[in-house]
């Protein structure tokens, strides 16, 4: 019998159609997708459509306005954009407002650097300098200072603008959902004055006060700082033990002993500091009372010494210096040494300074006798303010001493003043020893500069002091309420960021708010004509928000004190000092208002008023926080989120979120940091421009997607070309799906699954797409993406692309086109496609709204209008519950016709048959056999009664021209005239 006619068949096939294109273009195709989504007012719509629906509170960290956008802000913000799609589909009302961060140092710094830069090229061209650079606008604007103010911060504001519409800009083509018509900006006058009724909260409390204490001073930028804008990098310094001279040893016990031993050597106290710089400000020397300290005999430029040292330090001290150690002449407590005197090493001062106790004092390195300066270090400043000490700080805001340091080191910069004290300790005979060293050494985070703790007068939120939140509470601080929350009162995600947050409130210092720039918000403190005289109390600074809230905070810039308080009454204040009430009617009033600004993070942790509240999109007021989810990089956990938490407990006593999700940060693929300096690296990362060029943003979401963000991230280009393959071939999946639907009505041509279908290909895909709509949808509600994108890939590359789409591919081109079993494909395709979309909206929003107008028409809702399919009524669908062992069974199949295949030079899978023998753990007959055949590629399969799988060799049996298949119908028939192979089916297909 011949094998086959010259007769074609393709035009008698039902072949896929569909506009749903191969090619995505997406570098093209995504902004028509923004022009579309604009136009329908697509954020607008999702609201109106949710309005009666629960709310789910997201609130977004504010980025910096402060150039473009990077690869840690595009992890970050789709990461976002995953919470805002996902809560949305599963029927969430979540509303979204982007926010900037807009005052502060970086913005200032950079102002100032194009105004100087542009103001000397003005000179070098004989030019007056121009306004626009925030230079003075007239000759008699120069050396005024509140206009030279106001020309920083106007530039300021105009230089914050521009990068907000940028990143504006970038973060759309990043295809998140926001509402960027009415973003947040920390610069604008309502939330200017929302921050300050945080701040008139806390002032109620008492919470608030003003001291002269060290803090992080940036010498570069002249300002305070906070923990939270340190960066810790490796720097040398110089270590120096030294030797303070015991003023008055006679109350020493065993003084005698000593001096018998060694008559006439000075008994000294021998302390050990990496910062030589801060030793003129030495004050006092701490010692721990319970550790044991010896007298030792030691050298310096060829004179003995008895020097004082912890016991279990002074071995290594005495040998780092090359000195030989011997055993003490004499020990006892370190509570002996508590109340004696001793002189400073360069100072003619005359002055006694005390030893003191300090629990502090550690073993782990140095001497064990600790030198102290109360206006350099906070361990310092604490023993100081105990003992009644001078918080002394000869140290300017530029870094270099002031007049009240010793004549050689007056001027001099705090680091020249390092190498200038160890001479002069050298030349006295007080230096024992000094070796420069690396260690970890705080770095301004804008400046790279290294930082040093500098005591100035500064405003502060006292942590630690009890207050009550209503009346008859339990009075606990601020940090207290913090740790408490957040041991039981939050979520976090991952769960280890539990330990860090509370590791680092355990250890925070109060939090110091001044900053000493133009470009921020004041605080607004006044001061009246005598010393202390300061006016700060709950209703001013309400006042005073009111105003700005009308007039925006540059009024406090130009107005004069008394027309900023103009809305404030002193005498119904009950807070009001006293000095206020007769000074604020005076004609010639000498108030004065302060010159600090507030530190930017103290703005930005004030949003959960500032936005949430303020515009009325806070939880409940009986619920256990004002948001549900604040989500930002790991850093945080000492940025914003402990920044928002410490006010919101503050004024509310319930925290700012209920959950915290943290990411890490984009390293390169060795692990390394990402460097704009590094040349390698730039050819292996790709910047935000080129990934929109190169890839497009859904391929650059479907990589987001992937990730363990728990961690660091490594970044390479190859990931994103890993990430093309893989969306391409999501994509192919989908165009498969939808180029199957082209003949087919949901509505019209849907098919009934009977009973009988349940061991159909069919049923068990069914019964796969419910288990994806489960895993996916509870990933996503636990924030696990990652395990989302592995299941959708997985379900798209094996489930269908593998498995179920090679199945039907034949029953959907043969089969007559409204064949029952076709239907029911089609019926299948369809809930496979509808469901699949929408589970892939959240991911890549315009694929998925591209192939959902495919699905359903262009004239359609658009997808990301729609919750995710409820897939309960498939669960009605009867599958067969043997199916995982049939798929299991299936492995084995394969393998055996793969085998046979290899052996006998036999590369068309329909050109065999398998017979398998029937089992105990399932009942094959229950199956469709040709669905089985179907899912093996095959042309026939048949169960036996025999004990092993046999491949059956078709070759010679007659091979359907049409499908190809060798099924046992095929024979002989006439079509349009002509004499062809048909079986059975195809030929019912050509109405023969």
């Amino acid at each position: 019998m011949p094998e086959a006619t010259k007769k074609t068949f393709k035009n008698t096939l039902n072949l896929p159609k569909t506009g749903f294109a191969m090619r995505a273009n997406l570098v093209q195709n995504e902004p028509q997708s923004l022009k579309r989504w604009a136009k329908m007012k697509l954020y607008e719509a999702l609201r109106e459509q949710r309005k009666d629906a629960p709310k789910y509170v997201f609130h977004d960290g504010p980025p910096y306005a402060n150039g473009s956008i990077h690869l840690g802000h595009m992890l970050n913000k789709v990461l976002k954009d995953f919470v805002v799609r996902t809560r949305s589909m599963e029927g969430f009302d979540v509303p979204y407002i982007p926010g900037w961060d807009c005052h502060g140092l970086p913005i200032e710094h950079k102002v100032m650097q194009e105004r100087m830069e542009a103001q000397a090229e003005e000179r070098d061209q004989g030019t007056e300098p121009s306004s626009d650079q925030g230079t003075a606008n007239s000759q008699s604007d120069i050396g005024n200072p509140t206009s030279e103010i106001m020309n920083v911060r106007k530039a300021c504001k105009k230089y914050a603008n521009k990068y907000i519409k940028l990143q504006a800009k970038q973060m759309q083509q990043l295809l998140t959902l926001a509402d960027y018509d009415n973003p947040y900006l920390t610069m604008v006058p309502s939330y200017e004055a929302a921050v300050l009724e945080v701040f008139a909260d806390l002032v109620g409390k008492g919470l608030v006060y003003r001291m002269k204490k060290p803090v992080h001073w940036s010498i570069d930028n002249q300002t305070a700082l906070a923990e939270a804008e340190l960066e810790y990098e490796d720097r040398e310094d110089t270590s120096v033990y030294v030797l303070f001279d015991l003023a008055d040893a006679s109350s020493l016990k065993l003084r005698d002993k000593v001096v018998a031993q060694l008559p006439g050597a000075p008994l000294s106290l021998m302390i050990w500091t990496t910062t030589p710089w801060t030793l003129p400000a030495n004050l006092a020397v701490a010692v721990h009372e319970k550790y044991d300290y010896g007298l030792y005999r030691v050298k310096t430029n060829n004179h003995e010494h008895v020097a004082v040292i912890a016991c279990d330090l002074a071995k290594p001290v005495i040998e780092a210096a090359g000195g030989e150690y011997t055993e003490p002449l004499a020990v006892l407590p370190g509570s002996e040494l508590v109340g004696l005197k001793y002189r400073h090493p360069f100072l003619n001062d005359h002055a006694d300074r005390p030893v003191v106790a300090a629990d502090y004092v550690t073993l782990e390195d140095g001497t064990g006798m600790v030198h102290t300066a109360p206006g350099h270090g906070v361990e310092d400043y604490q023993t100081g303010l105990r003992e009644g000490l001078d918080i002394y700080c000869p140290v300017q805001a530029d870094g270099t001493f002031d007049n009240e340091a010793p004549d050689w080191l007056r001027g001099q910069s705090v680091w020249q003043g390092n190498d200038l004290v160890v001479d002069k300790l050298t030349e006295s005979g007080h230096l024992f020893h000094a070796n420069k060293f690396l260690h970890s050494y705080p770095h301004d985070w804008r400046s790279k500069g290294p930082v040093i703790f500098r005591a100035t007068e500064q405003w502060f939120v006292d942590v630690n002091k009890p207050f009550e939140q209503q009346s008859g509470d339990n009075a606990s601080s601020v940090k207290q309420r913090a740790l408490d929350t957040t041991e039981s009162g939050v979520k976090f995600y991952p769960e280890w960021g539990r330990n860090r947050m509370r590791g680092m409130l355990d250890t925070r210092p109060d939090w110091c708010l001044s900053r000493q720039r133009s470009w921020g918000l004041p605080i607004p403190a006044f001061f009246g004509p005598e010393e202390d005289q300061v006016l700060l109390t709950r209703a001013s600074v309400q006042a005073v928000a009111d105003l700005i809230r009308e007039k925006g905070s540059d009024i406090w810039f130009v107005a004069e004190p008394k027309d900023l308080l103009e809305r404030y009454d002193a005498n119904s204040d009950p807070d009001a000092p006293n000095w206020i009430k007769s000074e604020i009617q005076n004609p010639t009033s000498e108030i004065t208002k302060a010159g600090d600004i507030f530190d930017v993070w103290f703005e930005s942790g004030s949003s959960w008023n500032a936005v949430i509240r303020q515009r009325g999109l806070a939880r409940p007021d009986d619920a256990p926080a004002v948001t549900d989810l604040y989500l930002e990089g790991s850093d945080q956990h000492r940025g914003w989120f402990q920044l928002s938490l410490l006010p919101s407990l503050g004024v509310l006593g319930k925290p700012a979120f209920e959950s915290v999700l943290t990411h890490g940060f984009m390293v390169d693929k060795d692990g390394k940091k990402i460097s704009k300096s590094d040349k390698e690296q730039a050819k292996r990362i790709p910047g935000i421009d080129d990934i929109f060029k190169d890839f497009g943003a859904d391929i650059c979401r479907w990589w987001v997607s992937s990730l363990n963000t728990d961690n660091d991230i490594k970044v390479d280009i190859d990931y994103f070309q890993h990430a093309g393959e893989e969306y391409r071939k999501v994509r192919n999946t989908l165009r498969f799906l939808l180029s199957n639907l082209g003949d087919f009505d949901m509505g019209k041509d849907r098919q009934r699954f009977e009973d009988e279908d349940a061991g159909s290909v069919d049923a068990w895909v069914t019964g796969e797409l419910i288990k994806l709509s489960d895993t996916v949808r509870a990933a996503y509600e636990n924030f696990e993406f990652r395990k989302a994108h592995i299941a959708l890939f997985n379900f798209c590359n094996d489930t269908l692309s593998a498995d179920y789409l090679t199945a039907v591919k034949d029953r959907l081109y043969c089969d007559k086109i409204d064949a029952p079993r076709r239907r029911r494909s089609q019926s299948t395709l369809y809930r496979v496609a509808t469901t699949l979309i929408r589970l892939l909206a959240p991911v890549m929003p315009h694929t998925a709204d591209e192939a959902w107008q495919a699905l359903e028409g262009e004239n359609t809702d658009c997808v990301h209008l729609k919750e995710f399919q409820n897939v309960d009524c498939m669960r009605q669908i009867p599958v067969n519950e043997d199916w995982p062992m049939v798929m299991d069974q299936r492995d084995t199949w394969l393998k055996a016709l793969e085998d046979y295949r290899q052996a006998n030079d036999l590369d068309n899978p329909l050109d065999c048959g398998l017979r398998v023998p029937k089992t105990d753990s399932v009942d094959l007959s229950a199956f469709d056999a040709t669905d089985l055949a179907d899912l093996c590629g095959i042309s026939r399969f048949e169960i036996t009664d025999g004990d092993t799988i046999e491949v059956i060799d078709l070759r010679n049996e007659p091979r359907c021209e049409r499908s190809w298949k060798r099924d046992g119908t095929v024979k002989e028939r006439t079509y349009e005239g002509e004499t062809c192979l048909l079986s059975d089916r195809d030929a019912e297909a050509l109405n023969i």
